[in-house]
């Protein structure tokens, strides 16, 4: 991380867009204010809720301090170095993650490797991209769904045994062109430090750093 990256602060109009996005991706209830926050009742056992905050403030202290359930997330954009000396010990950070931005068509283009198929599905709200093998493999797949004229991308995923083909690539680029027919423009994502580098060859840029903490418990909740 460098000191530029730790700077970074969110647009606070951005982050909510980009919860409402992932809402309908997911299929959950849409987003709840709550204080400085959006809440979002997942309601999975290994994810029952998360709050989502744009920035690191004492509120998120508070939260943590009220909160003893496991799988109850906080998302925080902000890097973990701020976030984690403002959480119980029984709190755990996570990976980092990358709230990144994408301000016109991606760059390039990606022709999908023999072997390969692309279909999509769905478009009303959210469209879903699949790869698969010859044989039917599932090798890649992702999903976008348009807030007004910003695109949200999500589950973005190629199995190991299909990786450093290009598939990514020619997944989010087939994406992006489902969305610009819907009126898309402007593409919003959370990365891993991996699909970051991907990312960023595309045209992407970094927007904040984002960072997950959550009270573990046992294997599916």
């Amino acid at each position: 991380m460098t000191a530029h990256e730790a700077s970074l602060r969110a647009d606070p109009s951005l982050v909510e867009i980009w919860v409402n996005g992932w809402t309908l991706t997911r299929g959950t209830p849409p987003p709840v204010r709550e204080g400085e926050s959006l809440r979002v009742d997942v309601g999975l056992p290994d994810q029952r809720m998360r709050y989502v905050y744009a920035r690191w403030s004492e509120e998120v202290t508070r939260r943590a301090q009220e909160i003893d359930a496991p799988w109850c997330f906080l998302k925080v954009c902000a890097p973990a170095e701020v976030v984690r000396p403002g959480l119980p010990p029984a709190w755990e950070i996570r990976p980092p993650g990358f709230m990144m931005r994408c301000d016109g068509p991606m760059r390039g283009n990606a022709p999908l490797p023999a072997g390969y198929a692309l279909e999509l599905a769905g478009g009303a709200p959210t469209t879903v991209a699949r790869i698969t093998t010859a044989d039917g493999q599932e090798a890649a797949r992702g999903r976008m769904v348009c807030v007004g004229d910003v695109i949200i991308y999500d589950r973005i995923a190629t199995e190991p045994g299909h990786r450093r083909r290009g598939l990514a690539r020619a997944l989010l680029l087939a994406l992006e062109a489902a969305a610009r027919a819907q009126g898309g423009r402007q593409g919003l994502l959370v990365a891993t430090t991996d699909g970051r580098a991907l990312y960023e060859t595309l045209g992407w840029r970094l927007h904040s750093l984002y960072t997950t903490a959550v009270i573990p418990g046992p294997e599916g909740g």
